[in-house]
């Protein structure tokens, strides 16, 4: 169990909730929303928007509201904002502070994204319930169960792959996890897992996409002889590295630097870039409209 997990379910009223919308661009968007708000006597706390700037563009949107002083029926205000949307041809989602997400980790052998992510959240950084990590090697067993989560050990093989997912599948289920964190996975996943969670696994590549996509990316960059090199974090789709990118960051290199300080020096970039995708993931600050990203910050 996890510090998390050692806490009691919050069944009070929330003290805030996250509106995320995106429709096509219109006059009144806004106001129709405030508009619904206003007649609950509802406070908004914080308010950011964009448009696409062509003939016909889309709309995106996100709204903190404050309902900590507040007895509004939280079905009420869904069925509400859900006649609005209805009205803008729009597609939303409502969270609320007091509903912590619960993040699932997977890794393989590399730590140093699985040991800060760990250390953020015992830290109260990333305010998240996190029922358990899975690996396909035993080697951090001792390390993430000295943070209090229980840890897996589900060894995958080419011959058995698929029923070795279906073993995670079960797992992220019965645990209720709401979105997978690939903390350097290094395990390409089938479609038919990613499926099951779209827009909801994030991964880091150990580049910036979309060059040097695939395994061995350092090699590449050092061949090539770039001059600087990134670390990107994406959600994962059926392609191998081509999903929505959410953050992404580069650092100088000199010709002086070997294929082992790229991968020294990636390390560090790859900690921040995942921790602060995980972070607007966890605040509900993205929006994926095709295979791009708004994201609110």
């Amino acid at each position: 169990m996890g510090y998390f997990d050692n806490m009691p379910e919050n069944n009070t009223k929330p003290h805030a909730a996250t509106f995320l919308a995106t429709c096509p661009d219109r006059p009144g968007i806004i106001a129709a929303i405030a508009q619904t708000l206003y007649q609950k006597g509802i406070n908004i706390i914080s308010s950011d928007q964009y448009s696409t700037d062509h003939k016909d563009g889309q709309f995106f949107i996100r709204m903190v509201f404050d309902l900590s002083d507040n007895q509004v029926d939280h079905q009420e205000l869904e069925k509400d904002l859900a006649e609005v949307a209805s009205k803008l041809n729009m597609l939303w989602r409502l969270t609320y502070s007091n509903q912590l997400k619960r993040m699932a980790l997977l890794v393989s052998r590399y730590d140093h994204c699985l040991m800060d992510l760990l250390w953020r959240w015992q830290s109260g950084e990333l305010a998240v319930k996190i029922p358990f990590v899975i690996s396909n090697h035993p080697d951090l067993k001792e390390r993430v169960e000295a943070f209090g989560i229980n840890y897996h050990h589900i060894a995958i093989t080419p011959e058995a792959k698929l029923e070795q997912e279906a073993k995670i599948l079960a797992m992220l289920a019965a645990n209720k996890a709401d979105f997978i964190v690939l903390a350097r996975y290094m395990q390409i996943l089938s479609t038919s897992f990613t499926q099951h969670y779209p827009n909801q696994i994030i991964n880091i590549h150990h580049s910036f996409l979309p060059a040097f996509i695939g395994g061995n990316p350092f090699a590449m960059a050092h061949k090539r002889g770039v001059k600087m090199i990134g670390a990107t974090a994406h959600y994962v789709t059926s392609d191998l590295d081509a999903g929505p990118i959410i953050a992404q960051d580069v650092t100088q290199i000199s010709h002086r630097d070997h294929v082992e300080d790229l991968k020294r020096t990636s390390r560090d970039i790859e900690r921040n870039v995942l921790a602060r995708a995980v972070r607007w993931h966890i605040e509900d600050r993205i929006i994926v409209h095709g295979n791009r990203t708004i994201i609110f910050t």
